[in-house]
């Protein structure tokens, strides 16, 4: 994605649009290819050799921050190395201190000889030892793998990445979602859910449903986290169906402006693969540690939307009891008290009382006090204990019987 420095943006009125490329334009298309070339040509080379080219391309053009912005995504698909067998860190720890014994060390004859004391120690040569010094720094690293891509899919992926940096400043974002399958209900929640955002839903599968999500402004706590899980679940709303989304933008305290987009528009492209190419580890790892627990309950995934009158239930997972009772368990992904007390009162409006809301210390958007555990809620700090889990749906369905 870009930096927020390298986005860029028009606004006419209370509206406010990305700055896209126009992906046909050949002169945008030359400028990707040449780019896309040189960063392949580098690889095995240093960041700094990389560089080099690179500013000499981009050089005073007028399409500076475009060109940045290109290069920005192409180094994204870069992985980089030390490229070195002894740590940096390792090697100037030994080498100042040997240096700090041998004080002062004049001539070029004590400096060799030093260098070869520690290298020695190091069991390396010296001529490794020196390559090695600084070889962490960043324009030290050589790439060692180069992702490359077409053009045209450059330049859609810097249109998506314009449309991702908008919501950065989001305070929130409205989806209105009309009547459709249960299969693209499913899928549209479970990208809301796996990008672990925080929601509120009204209506219902007949009539179609309105979702809010807080937006990274709104977050008290950990609105940088949080604004890179909103930018990211742009290309899976963008898989989705029937949906139109209303952002609210904050271009500066106390103004702002909105960005609007629908499944039926035509300039963004999705990169993903798939609507849930992110996966919360929270939720893999129960089912892992599940599958070895030795319980009366099995756990299994949840396809299911369930109305609760003027809102919306979407279960991670459905644990079922010999006897035929199933509890639903749904694990928050960002979360503040207030949600968790808004949320636990829609399944009280709608009498439902077979589930389990399960809570994340670590992702709390707030430092509000959650002064007390609610009723059928689970806190946890590192991972989520099936035997917790399995105690209270045992609880739940002994007050029900």
């Amino acid at each position: 994605m870009l930096t927020a420095d390298l986005a860029l943006s028009w606004q006419r009125g209370d509206q406010i649009r990305p700055r896209y490329v126009k992906t046909e334009d050949a002169k945008h298309l030359r400028e990707a290819e040449d780019l896309i070339n040189v960063f392949s040509r580098h690889e095995g080379n240093t960041r700094a050799e990389l560089e080099q080219e690179l500013q000499e391309y981009v050089g005073t053009g007028t399409d500076y921050k475009i060109l940045r912005g290109l290069i920005k995504l192409l180094t994204d698909r870069c992985e980089f190395e030390t490229g070195v067998s002894v740590d940096p860190v390792e090697i100037r720890r030994a080498l100042f201190l040997k240096a700090r014994a041998q004080h002062p060390i004049v001539g070029e004859d004590a400096r060799a000889e030093l260098v070869g004391q520690v290298a020695v120690e190091l069991a390396c040569g010296p001529d490794v030892l020196l390559e090695g010094l600084y070889a962490d720094l960043p324009e030290n690293q050589r790439i060692t793998t180069f992702e490359p891509l077409a053009a045209r899919e450059l330049l859609d992926l810097y249109n998506l990445a314009q449309a991702q940096a908008l919501l950065y400043r989001c305070v929130e974002m409205r989806l209105w979602v009309a009547p459709q399958s249960a299969e693209g209900y499913r899928e549209l929640f479970g990208a809301i859910k796996a990008y672990r955002l925080i929601h509120s839903v009204k209506g219902n599968s007949r009539d179609g449903y309105e979702i809010r999500l807080d937006g990274p402004v709104s977050i008290f706590q950990r609105s940088q986290k949080y604004g890179i899980q909103m930018a990211v679940f742009l290309p899976a709303l963008l898989l989705c169906a029937n949906w139109r989304m209303r952002a609210e933008v904050s271009t500066k305290p106390g103004s702002v402006v909105f960005f609007e987009l629908s499944s039926e528009q035509t300039q963004l492209r999705s990169h993903y693969m798939n609507v849930a190419s992110y996966q919360n580890p929270v939720v893999e790892k129960l089912a892992e540690s599940w599958a070895r627990a030795e319980s009366a309950w099995t756990l299994e995934a949840s396809s299911e939307v369930i109305d609760l009158g003027d809102s919306a239930f979407i279960p991670d997972y459905v644990i079922r009891h010999p006897s035929g009772r199933d509890v639903y368990l749904e694990i928050l992904g960002f979360w503040t008290p207030d949600y968790l007390r808004q949320r636990l009162r829609e399944f009280e409006h709608a009498r439902l009382k077979h589930f389990i809301i399960a809570a994340w210390e670590d992702l709390r958007g707030s430092r509000d006090p959650l002064t007390t555990i609610p009723p059928h809620t689970i806190v946890f700090k590192r991972k989520l204990d099936p035997a917790l889990v399995e105690l209270m749906a045992d609880k739940i369905i002994s007050e029900e019987a």
